[in-house]
């Protein structure tokens, strides 16, 4: 092999190295906590997941990619996210010790159902009014924007018709959680990832917890 190649090599590994999904920490983060967040959640008992905003961008869809299956896709993603999230706080509860509970996600979709607050208009709601509704006492929620669509039948789709697949892509997740009293900010998490077409969404929140799980408010003193 060449000196020049080896050269080449020697820059471009490492920086593959740190756009790797597993590799999100190099990536950095900012977080927000309210000064007053002991006094305002002293008496939080329960707080409910819900479902992420998720947006792509349509720049680099296919042409033969519609709006509508791409708006479809960041829905189902939406969904994913919540699902993965509880699932994954449920098990960093235990580990971590967290002081609250977390509603279960099909109870808080059936309970949003049932007051006719549909995913598409949760953001014309305040906080507080949807926490009311679930009858928690704060409320977890986020979004998420990537270049392009990660879930399994989108992504292989757009594989066949641009004719590769790659994990490069830069997605920016944002985690925040909101009293249910007042619906004030009480606590919030800018993430970083790089996934790809054939990442899922499981790898992007287990990357996400692994920078929050620490760093989550709701935890015993040690």
């Amino acid at each position: 092999m060449s000196t020049k190649r080896l050269r080449l090599l020697a820059v471009a590994i490492p920086l593959l190295v740190a756009l790797a999904p597993g590799n999100a920490d190099a990536l950095g983060a900012q977080k927000y906590l309210n000064p007053q967040f002991a006094e305002l959640t002293k008496t939080h008992k329960l707080v409910a997941v819900l479902p992420f905003k998720v947006t792509i961008d349509m720049k680099h869809m296919p042409k033969n990619m519609t709006a509508e299956i791409v708006q479809q896709n960041a829905k189902d993603e939406g969904l994913e996210f919540q699902k993965q999230l509880y699932s994954r706080l449920l098990q960093k509860s235990t580990e971590e010790g967290y002081t609250v509970g977390f509603q279960d996600v099909d109870q808080t979709n059936a309970l949003l159902q049932k007051a006719g607050l549909s995913l598409d208009s949760l953001s014309a709601h305040t906080k507080d009014e949807v926490a009311k509704v679930l009858g928690v006492d704060a409320l977890v929620s986020g979004t998420v924007h990537q270049a392009q669509p990660t879930s399994t039948g989108v992504a292989i789709a757009q594989t066949f018709l641009v004719g590769f697949s790659g994990s490069t892509q830069r997605v920016d997740i944002n985690m925040s959680v909101h009293n249910g009293a007042d619906g004030q900010l009480l606590w919030s998490y800018d993430h970083n990832d790089h996934g790809g077409l054939m990442n899922s969404v499981e790898g992007m929140v287990k990357s996400l917890l692994k920078k929050v799980a620490g760093n989550f408010p709701y935890r015993k003193s040690p």
